[in-house]
């Protein structure tokens, strides 16, 4: 099975890589028939143009080949690969166009193919996946997965991996000693905290995590067991041909340190995919990355992208240059929002409030006003009926116009356009005694937008778990930053501007 699949695999990346040959190719046709340069080229001079943008596309495929036929990958990785795999094209074009023919004005036209190209390849890899999907989720090119163990981390690993057919997993069940139960912690805590003495209240959790039973085996009805794990580790010993699939996915206490190892061993022979898992009891609930000190290997809490120069000067470039070009944009807008909001709401045209920046430091942020003067300013968030906005100022909140001067920040240094959204000192004051890994999101700086706005948890936190949630999706951001991600969030913000967000007030 698992070499069937990979042979699928190598089909589907090799049937990509013929379309985007014959994309470049059909788009050359089109060049030829179009633009003014390439229409005056004699034949010989469009047959080396031809032969060299093909070579190019080869080579490019060889370093940035196609990687849609990945199981869990995203929107993101493929947009990136899309840009490489079209930017090393045109790169490794022009350069030997040059070689061939040093005179040859083939610049712009080459510039002009790769973004043509690029635009064309992105619509196409929508189509790809769409169709790779519903041809898994029709029971083709799929891994069999079995589980071993009972512990509920197996179960969330089932609902990442066999609630999605489109992933194209096949859970073909688990081995345990006995059912796996995704409540069953929760349910003894409880049963812990209970009076002993009241033994209707006893009876009643027990029906109650019979209900959960029933309602589990309901749901994960494709989630059964196969047998014992005493009865698998006798197969194993005996090397019995087992039907595991093409992957297994490990949950035991590390004390069965023999029954992993022959569980790994077992696998290894057989050409199966070994994967362990920590059991819940012995997880630290930490997002530990691994680092080393010269060949010994530590572990850290907080892996920081953007604590390579490289890296944060590629983000301060594009910071600068985006701002620089949204002010120039705004120049002819301010004298209409000063003039309206002055109208409506006497008083400055814009709103200065301390902030927390990075590495704790505050700074001055800037934004248009969109309330009446008040005192409460640095202590309550807005509200979606608050009375201190003005007209204007709701519309403004509502379509974020209220942010833009923010970019005055970014070009200053004290912000970025993307990153964790900057709190007032009393939140952050509030929250970083209530929350233990909240001062985390200062590892950066603060962003006119952020990943949290973009994943539903903008606005007013009424509750502690919603700031909770925004912080867990602040550090996510921070451990996982690329300029592609950059990008996504920015182009999801674009977004919410036409599909209006509710919880922008």
């Amino acid at each position: 099975m698992t070499r069937r699949n990979n042979q699928t695999n190598t089909l589907i990346k090799r049937l990509v890589v013929v379309g985007d040959l014959l994309l470049l190719n059909g788009l050359l046709i089109l060049f030829r028939w179009l633009h003014p340069a390439m229409s005056q080229w004699n034949n010989e001079t469009t047959e080396t143009f031809w032969v060299v943008c093909n070579m190019a596309m080869l080579l490019a495929q060889w370093k940035f080949s196609t990687i849609i036929h990945l199981r869990l990958v995203s929107g993101g990785d493929i947009l990136r690969r899309v840009f490489e795999l079209t930017v090393a094209q045109t790169i490794i074009a022009y350069i030997v166009m040059k070689a061939v023919d040093r005179s040859m004005p083939v610049g712009k036209l080459l510039l002009l193919v790769g973004v043509c190209l690029m635009i064309f390849l992105i619509i196409l890899r929508l189509f790809e996946r769409n169709a790779i999907k519903h041809f898994r989720q029709a029971g083709m090119n799929t891994r069999a997965v079995s589980f071993i163990g009972a512990d509920p981390m197996l179960l969330t690993l089932y609902n990442k991996l066999g609630k999605n057919p489109t992933l194209g997993y096949r859970i073909k069940g688990y081995y345990a000693d006995r059912e796996i139960n995704e409540n069953e912690d929760e349910n003894e805590d409880e049963n812990q905290n209970e009076d002993e003495n009241q033994n209707e209240d006893e009876n009643q959790n027990e029906d109650e995590n019979e209900t959960l039973r029933y309602k589990n085996k309901k749901e994960n009805k494709d989630l059964y067991r196969r047998g014992s794990l005493l009865e698998l580790m006798k197969d194993i010993k005996a090397d019995k041909p087992l039907d595991l699939g093409d992957e297994v996915y490990v949950c035991l206490p590390r004390s069965e340190r023999e029954s992993l190892r022959m569980l790994s061993d077992y696998c290894d022979r057989h050409v199966i995919h070994f994967y362990y898992l920590p059991a819940t009891e012995e997880r630290l609930d930490m997002n530990l990355k691994r680092e080393f000190l010269d060949d010994m290997e530590v572990f850290t809490t907080h892996e920081v992208p953007l604590e390579n120069i490289v890296n944060r000067v590629a983000k301060r470039v594009f910071d600068i240059i985006m701002s620089f070009i949204v002010l120039l944009l705004c120049i002819p807008l301010l004298p209409f929002i000063a003039l309206i909001i002055v109208i409506q709401s006497p008083g400055p045209i814009f709103f200065r409030q301390q902030r927390t920046g990075i590495n704790g430091k505050e700074f001055m942020c800037y934004k248009f006003r969109s309330m009446h003067t008040n005192k409460e300013a640095d202590k309550l968030q807005a509200t979606k009926d608050d009375p201190r906005k003005f007209p204007f100022g709701s519309f403004m909140r509502k379509y974020n116009i209220d942010e833009l001067p923010q970019f005055w920040n970014v070009l200053k240094g004290n912000m970025s356009i993307v990153g964790p959204r900057p709190h007032m000192l009393l939140h952050t004051e509030q929250y970083s005694q209530q929350i233990g890994s909240y001062m985390v999101r200062h590892f950066v700086k603060p962003g006119i937008t952020g990943w949290a706005q973009v994943t539903g948890f903008r606005g007013e936190t009424k509750e502690l778990w919603q700031m909770e949630e925004r912080v867990k999706r602040d550090i996510w951001y921070i451990e996982n930053w690329s300029i592609w991600l950059d990008l996504r969030i920015i182009w999801m913000t674009v977004k919410s501007l036409f599909i209006h967000d509710k919880k922008a007030y």
